[in-house]
């Protein structure tokens, strides 16, 4: 301690009380620097008191500190996962029926294949009869004599031992009498039955024979060739256990998994969290991954995975526990793929009604679980290449909303194939087709939902807030005939045709993207569907305020995250994955556990116009058939509207550049049908389709001053107007 304390004698005293403590967890200030080794420069050093120093001392230690407290209370138990008393098949009726059926179709597939097959049995027992029958006097004798013993007492011949031989001789003696007597015996009440059944019942005697001759017949039946085959050829597959998921998860490439079970023991954090356990029609597995490795790592290796865990990749389905930490994860393997899985029926289907405002089961995840929607509140889009299954997921959501009697159906159908056509008889607008009165039709029912979308804006703000307290529509408010708030679900099937359209595309983007921002307060729904989703087949407007997003399959990244949202496809999200076989399975996002794999209820045509007719009906009795339903056409009016053109009237020749803003005003009062309420974000919209951007413009506002706003040049008016009508000469 003397090199660490310097002291004198009259310190002495204070030494004798001196404080001891540990050299390796608190240090003494370090001693003062040499004049060699001061710096060169600096400030006169105020004395200290020696009090003032041991406390500085204290406080700023030289060493550096421990982080862990030995006497840091534990977090103890935070969470209780209490094991299921019943397995999940019991538990979940969709598992339930799938077990029952899977097993009751087997028995009754078993027993048509072998009961047309009697006769060809009974043929092969018959010829293997006698065979039978001289095997069983064989080996019957053979027990009656007891040849069994034969070899052990020949044995003790061999070796000379007499004592041995004698006692297992008496043995076989005592084995043969008694073996004897119930042979003779069973022989003569044999005899006797048989006599008393041909004076008696001959009929039984002559079925005892026949099974005689059966039972003679398996007898004889070669062990390699049996008579009678299995109806089902079962393929076992490979039991799921710890060992094959490790040896899955180190051939998926990630150098962090592949270190950790290689080094074994804590494995960097890598252990399963509990036994792996039979769920539904596959197994699931729960385990923590190495520390920096999360599920979209394992997500984005499904095939490699899959090939190290023998199955295809359908079979196989890693996700995140959305109730845990970043590092968990669920390793689903089923035992068929899930486009080969037999789904359940629509519970709805048959029997049942809708509230809009609740969920509502459109399909089933991988473990055939029902997965539920709520349409309220949210807009849709649904996304996939042709021919997988989205105009069926478009038309079951509509069938979900046409179930709720209080819902107002508008149902668009840009192919022109009549997929929705089932929905005519419950829908308040319906159009199928792509030429131009079509689209004429779909932009004046627009116009129409767009006025009661500002109807209802006006009717929200004039209720109380003991009423309105959200200042959207509730089931309270839609129930209220009075107010007319009820549900309004807006579909577009190929929604890219309306877009695009030269002279009511413009608009018709305008209304949507309105209908996409503010529809869902009010209780306006609009559903998006596209093959091809791209900037302009589906505005970023539309896009990036969607709430509820359905990708099936799609051949690219932009596509995917288009739909799905960005960054989807990096995070491992990828409906890319699907194969062709894989139709009306998609990605879906805006719903619960996000993203989520789900097939959807499959509903053909025959099963949707039932579907209807029930709608139909509900609605008669709570009297909402209107519009299409009934034969109304929506009014007609502004039918000529082009963004273009009207632009060109409201800003003079002379006025080389505009603000939008003016712009907007002026279109308001030549057009207050159509323009009312325009600002100036919507001249920008309405124009940028036809390739007119906005850029700074100069002016004078009302007051004199000059400055800078956003605007546009007459001369790109003018230049567009000219490009388009010439592309129509050509045509």
């Amino acid at each position: 301690m003397s090199d660490f304390h310097a002291t004198d004698q009259s310190e002495e005293p204070e030494r004798a009380g001196a404080e001891v403590f540990d050299i390796t967890t608190k240090r003494p200030a370090a001693p003062a620097p040499t004049p060699d080794e001061a710096p060169e420069a600096t400030a006169p050093a105020t004395p200290a008191r020696p009090d003032e120093a041991e406390a500085d001392e204290e406080e700023q230690p030289s060493g550096p500190r421990p982080v862990d407290q030995p006497d840091l209370p534990a977090p103890g138990v935070t969470t209780y996962k209490r094991k299921p008393i019943l397995p999940n098949w019991l538990t979940s009726k969709p598992a339930l029926v799938a077990t029952v059926q899977r097993a009751s179709a087997n028995a009754l597939y078993a027993t048509a294949y072998h009961g047309i097959r009697t006769p060809w049995y009974a043929l092969r027992l018959g010829i293997n009869a006698p065979r039978g029958t001289a095997r069983l006097v064989r080996e019957t004798s053979q027990w009656v004599w007891d040849a069994e013993g034969a070899p052990l007492r020949a044995y003790e011949v061999k070796r000379e031992n007499t004592a041995e031989y004698l006692k297992l001789s008496r043995q076989r003696d005592g084995r043969v009498r008694l073996r004897v007597l119930a042979t003779t015996v069973g022989i003569v009440f044999g005899a006797a039955f048989a006599l008393a059944l041909y004076v008696l019942a001959p009929g039984w005697l002559a079925v005892l024979a026949c099974a005689a001759v059966l039972a003679c017949g398996f007898w004889g039946a070669p062990q390699d060739q049996p008579v009678i085959g299995p109806a089902v050829l079962k393929t076992e597959l490979q039991k799921l256990t710890g060992p094959i998921v490790l040896r899955a998860l180190d051939n998926i490439g990630n150098a962090k998994l592949s270190a950790a079970i290689k080094k074994g023991g804590d494995m960097n954090g890598l252990h399963f969290t509990s036994e792996i356990t039979r769920d539904g029609p596959g197994y699931r597995a729960e385990l923590d991954l190495p520390w920096g490795v999360t599920p979209e790592d394992i997500m984005e290796a499904r095939k490699p995975l899959a090939s190290g865990l023998r199955r295809k990749v359908g079979c196989v389905w890693p996700a995140a526990d959305p109730e845990e930490h970043e590092g968990r994860l669920i390793l689903w393997v089923g035992d068929k793929p899930m486009n080969e899985t037999k789904k359940p029926a629509w519970p709805l289907l048959k029997s049942g009604q809708v509230d809009l405002f609740r969920p509502v089961v459109f399909g089933n995840d991988q473990r055939m679980r029902d997965v539920a929607v709520t349409l309220m509140f949210a807009s849709v889009v649904v996304g996939s290449i042709p021919r997988m299954g989205k105009t069926f997921l478009m038309r079951l959501f509509m069938l979900i909303a046409a179930l709720d009697p209080r819902a107002e159906l508008y149902a668009f159908d840009f192919k022109g194939t009549g997929d929705f056509g089932a929905l005519e008889p419950v829908c308040h607008r319906y159009r199928a087709g792509d030429e131009d009165e079509d689209i004429l039709y779909v932009l004046e029912s627009l116009r129409e939902l767009r006025k009661e979308l500002r109807r209802r804006a006006k009717v929200i703000k004039s209720l109380p807030r003991s009423r309105c307290p959200e200042s959207k529509v509730t089931p309270e408010l839609a129930n209220d005939k009075a107010l007319r708030l009820h549900p309004i679900v807006v579909s577009f099937d190929e929604c890219q045709v309306p877009f695009e359209h030269d002279k009511y595309g413009a608009e018709l983007e305008e209304i949507c993207v309105d209908i996409t921002k503010r529809g869902p307060a009010l209780g306006i729904v609009g559903m998006f569907g596209t093959q091809r989703p791209d900037a302009k087949s589906l505005p970023p407007g539309i896009s990036a305020n969607a709430v509820l997003r359905f990708c099936l399959k799609v051949m690219g990244h932009q596509a995917n995250d288009m739909v799905l949202g960005t960054g989807m496809h990096k995070a491992g999200y990828r409906a890319t994955m699907f194969s062709r076989t894989d139709r009306g399975i998609c990605w879906m996002a805006g719903e619960g556990d996000d993203p989520r794999i789900v097939a959807s209820a499959f509903v053909d045509a025959v099963g949707a116009e039932q579907v209807v007719a029930r709608a139909r009906q509900m609605r008669e009795a709570y009297g909402n058939v209107t519009g299409h339903a009934i034969g109304q056409q929506p009014e007609s009016g502004e039918a000529e509207f082009d963004i273009l053109a009207d632009v060109l009237k409201v800003v003079a020749a002379d006025e080389d550049k505009v603000w939008n803003e003016r712009i907007a005003a002026r279109l308001a009062t030549l057009r207050p049908g159509v323009y009312d309420g325009w600002k100036g974000e919507n001249v920008t919209s309405a124009l940028k389709p036809h390739g007119i951007k906005t850029r700074d413009v100069w002016g004078t506002t009302d007051d004199g001053k000059g400055t800078s706003r956003r605007g546009i040049h007459r001369a790109d008016i003018t230049t567009a107007i000219t490009q388009r009508d010439g592309k129509r000469a050509k045509k």
